[in-house]
């Protein structure tokens, strides 16, 4: 046990394991390791758990408006029509169809009829948003065609109307029911504009997986939105849909131009920007919390291998004396702090991962226990708590427990090497 001994040598290993295991009547602290253990193993898999939740929700949340929703709308600026009334409406929405399909990146475009009506059936009454769309153009939103939950054929679409589950469950609503849409800009007449109400079947059922378009969405065939919010010959606004969604910033000129000079645009992160930096905010602020709660854990292996050096002085001075180097020693005292960070962090990821894997029945049973009612969708917007367990959020964690359990082993570690053996014996 010479300075020529290589660092980590098999007897520093057993030196460490021999302090890790001993009980308090043997000099050891076996008891604060096991709360260190435990603090590290839970704030690791708080971590994991919360980046898990924290990237499934945006996850869900962006797929979920990407999947039903256009990647960018296209509108016309207010203009004066032949009749002097000022509109909104596009005329050459084949045209600009045509132009805006040329553009680079672009998928599929399709014309929009949109309006907010009232929607009855049965004595009760909600307000839906109505668009019209060509039947190929619906086949092609992923969240409606092809959705969690449906029911009925889409194939019939032509013959009524699609609505979302929220509807149907508001006006109580299943196959084959009709529905009634009332808007208050109807049929002009001699004297003045009366209200239009007609009736469509229920020939498609969808959950979408959002709420909010559950809730209020009504798909009704192009032709037929025309005719109801007399939009006959023109179009409310043109559905754009890209490959690279999170790219469609660089876009913008390219589809305006496309567009015409009275065209303006909308894109999906125009209508969800504030939140998505909320969530990034959040993320911040989360993992910050979470960093300073591994942190705190991490400070208990301080405390039980300061109470370790201290019962273990005798023996510290006898191998000094014996010829351990205060290298062995540091080394000795850094494997017994770091062993517990890294059994602590490898505890916690397994179970961090658990938790993300099986996030369904972990909160089915949570929302069972505490009598349901646990996760409001009306409130969040999506149904269920989402978890995507990532490689890079692991590594974020795992690296994060360890360098901390490492940095916090070196100062009792430190102080055990420079300990005086004829301090450390005088009293013995």
């Amino acid at each position: 046990m010479t300075g020529n001994t290589p660092p980590f040598a098999a007897f520093e290993w057993m030196i460490a394991w021999r302090y890790l295991r001993a009980r308090r009547a043997e000099g050891g602290v076996s008891a604060m390791t096991i709360i260190s253990f435990l603090g590290i193993m839970l704030a690791v898999f708080a971590l994991i758990a919360t980046l898990s939740v924290r990237s499934g929700f945006r996850a869900e949340f962006v797929d979920t408006i990407l999947g039903a929703n256009a990647h960018v709308t296209l509108y016309s600026s207010v203009h004066v029509d032949e009749g002097g009334r000022t509109s909104r409406v596009i005329e050459d929405y084949e045209e600009m169809a045509e132009r805006l399909a040329q553009v680079r990146g672009v998928t599929r475009v399709a014309p929009l009829i949109r309006g907010q009506v009232m929607a009855s059936s049965d004595g009760r009454n909600t307000g839906i948003e109505v668009f019209g769309i060509h039947y190929e153009d619906l086949l092609t939103i992923p969240r409606v065609a092809d959705p969690e939950q449906s029911l009925g054929d889409i194939s019939r679409f032509t013959e009524g109307v699609a609505i979302g589950s929220g509807v149907a469950r508001e006006l109580n609503l299943s196959l084959g029911d009709s529905i009634r849409v009332i808007s208050p800009d109807g049929a002009r007449t001699a004297f003045g504009t009366s209200p239009r109400i007609s009736a469509y079947e229920v020939v498609y059922i969808f959950t979408a997986g959002r709420y909010d378009i559950d809730r209020t969405r009504l798909y009704m065939p192009f032709d037929e939105a025309q005719n109801y919010f007399n939009r006959d010959g023109v179009a409310d606004e043109m559905e754009v849909m890209v490959t690279n969604p999170d790219q469609i910033d660089s876009m913008r000129s390219d589809l305006l131009r496309a567009g015409g000079e009275r065209a303006m645009l909308w894109t999906w992160r125009d209508s969800s920007g504030s939140f998505l930096r909320a969530l990034d905010v959040e993320d911040n602020v989360m993992f910050v919390i979470l960093s300073i709660l591994v942190l705190i854990a991490a400070m208990n292996i301080i405390s039980g291998l300061i109470m370790l050096v201290k019962n273990k002085g005798r023996d510290i001075g006898i191998l000094r004396t014996m010829g351990l180097t205060e290298g062995s020693v540091l080394r000795v005292f850094f494997i017994c702090g770091a062993s517990v960070g890294v059994l602590g962090t490898v505890a916690g990821v397994i179970l961090g991962c658990l938790f993300a894997i099986y996030i369904d029945p972990i909160f089915s049973l949570v929302n069972y226990a505490s009598g349901g009612g646990v996760w409001d969708p009306s409130i969040r917007g999506i149904y269920n708590l989402p978890a995507e367990l990532r490689l890079a959020d692991v590594l974020k964690a795992v690296g994060l427990s360890l360098t901390l359990s490492f940095i916090v082993t070196i100062f009792p570690a430190r102080r055990a090497a420079r300990m005086n053996p004829v301090e450390a014996l005088r009293y013995e």
